[in-house]
């Protein structure tokens, strides 16, 4: 991992359209006894990527999630109809020194997603 990396990362890909989804908001929260706490957020660049979610050197293990606010998304994009307003993933963090890659493949009615690299 780079040392200036953010320690997770996130990718969204629009497979309805073939392309990356641009400006998808996201929020990066970890769970803290039995609350949920906001780290970092923002939204996807024009490659729909979101590389500064967390500072290099942040990341503690635990459960974490993130929330692609995909109906925002997909109303910007002139799409009326989406069945989730929002995508959370929620994933586990076993090794503070790893680097987590979270990428999301969405369309309006469905989302896929997996620990990339």
């Amino acid at each position: 991992m780079s040392v200036h990396q953010s320690p997770i990362t996130t990718h969204v890909l629009d497979t309805a359209q073939g392309r990356p989804a641009v400006g998808v908001g996201v929020i990066l929260e970890r769970l803290s006894g039995h609350a949920w706490q906001v780290l970092g957020g923002g939204t996807t660049d024009v490659d729909g990527r979101l590389r500064s979610l967390l500072e290099p050197g942040e990341l503690q293990t635990g459960t974490y999630r993130l929330i692609f606010e995909t109906g925002a998304y997909f109303a910007e994009q002139g799409i009326e109809r989406s069945f989730y307003p929002q995508a959370v993933v929620i994933f586990s963090v076993a090794d503070a020194g790893s680097h987590y890659h979270v990428p999301l493949l969405l369309s309006p009615f469905g989302y896929s997603t997996y620990r990339g690299s």
